[in-house]
């Protein structure tokens, strides 16, 4: 069944204009969104993802699993504010060549957790138990946004069954180049009290504000992050608030993480610049960087058709070319 009315209200709506207000990076999402030459509209149902739960580390952990049993294994982390419904678009267009497999992280979409858990080696801790519960080994990982630094610590554990990464616009490095909210929700403690009082309605629309340039989310999906994050962006707020400490767990490590990488970003992302991927790029020697042209903060949907391709490329054989 499909969601009829946007889940926004009009409150939260309203909210979410005015922090754009203050927020000087919406106006280039802003005006690249006017000339976009390929908008894309969310799919339509039926949908192919299916969310179910597991029991991990005494969390109830959403997740789905689909594709092709015996095909190549691919296995995504969700991004924030969204959750693994937002992957629908790419996973169409995979469904028939590869296993997939998608989690919600802990403290995230529809996962348990609060703010015990926004930690690298919390999240990267699930992320093995589910790794060893589907009976994984030798797939490849795709960690975008708050995925990237758990697929990052994730490498670096003794027992990695992963064979690749694919990691992006998220946080990695120090000096960190973010856009101006990530800085304000990282940085200071009334930005932070803002978000908890605003709630996640606000908090997704400005996210939908700043992340697209070609996509526009559905009914159906935005439910599912408001859903999400309903009575939950104080433990969120965490998150922000150890940003330094996330990026400081996987940094100094990077040049030991012996898998093959591909990093993606958006060049147009006004969340995580773009300067990012070419700093990180230079940090690790086994890795390959795509940028996606006309592209905001969320790729995988912003430019579905190119990311998977990029993935199809990757997973078909790029990976062993770094």
């Amino acid at each position: 069944m499909t969601t009829k009315r946007n889940p926004i209200g009009i409150f939260d709506r309203l909210v979410a204009r005015v922090l754009m207000l203050v927020t000087p990076e919406h106006k280039y999402v802003k005006a690249a969104r006017k000339i976009s030459t390929r908008p894309l509209s969310a799919p339509q149902p039926p949908y192919l993802i299916k969310p179910e739960h597991t029991q991990l580390e005494n969390l109830r952990i959403r997740f789905a699993k689909g594709g092709t049993a015996g095909k190549p294994v691919i296995l995504l982390l969700n991004p924030l504010p969204q959750s693994i419904v937002c992957y629908e678009p790419i996973w169409r267009l995979l469904a028939d060549d590869y296993h997939l497999l998608a989690m919600d992280l802990p403290g995230f979409g529809g996962s348990e957790g609060g703010g015990e858990v926004m930690n690298t080696a919390t999240q990267s801790s699930v992320v093995a138990a589910f790794v060893q519960e589907m009976g994984l080994r030798d797939f490849h990982l795709v960690g975008p946004e708050i995925g990237m630094p758990v697929a990052l610590s994730y490498a670096l554990r003794d027992d990695c069954k992963a064979k690749s990464l694919l990691v992006g616009d998220g946080p990695c490095i120090s000096p960190s180049y973010n856009g101006s909210i990530i800085d304000h929700a990282v940085e200071s403690p009334l930005w932070r009290l803002i978000f908890r009082i605003g709630g996640p309605g606000p908090f997704v629309a400005g996210a939908n504000h700043l992340g697209y340039v070609n996509y526009t989310p559905s009914n159906d999906e935005t439910a599912d992050y408001v859903a999400s994050y309903k009575g939950r962006i104080a433990s969120v707020m965490e998150w922000f608030k150890a940003y330094p400490a996330l990026i400081d767990s996987v940094q100094p490590h990077l040049s030991a993480i012996k898998l093959p990488v591909q990093i993606f970003w958006g060049d147009l992302d006004q969340l995580l610049l773009v300067k990012t991927s070419h700093e990180l790029h230079r940090l690790m020697p086994d890795s390959k960087l795509t940028i996606f042209e006309n592209c905001g903060h969320f790729s995988y949907q912003d430019k579905a058709e190119e990311f998977a391709e990029m993935i199809m490329a990757w997973v078909g054989g790029g990976y062993r070319e770094v």
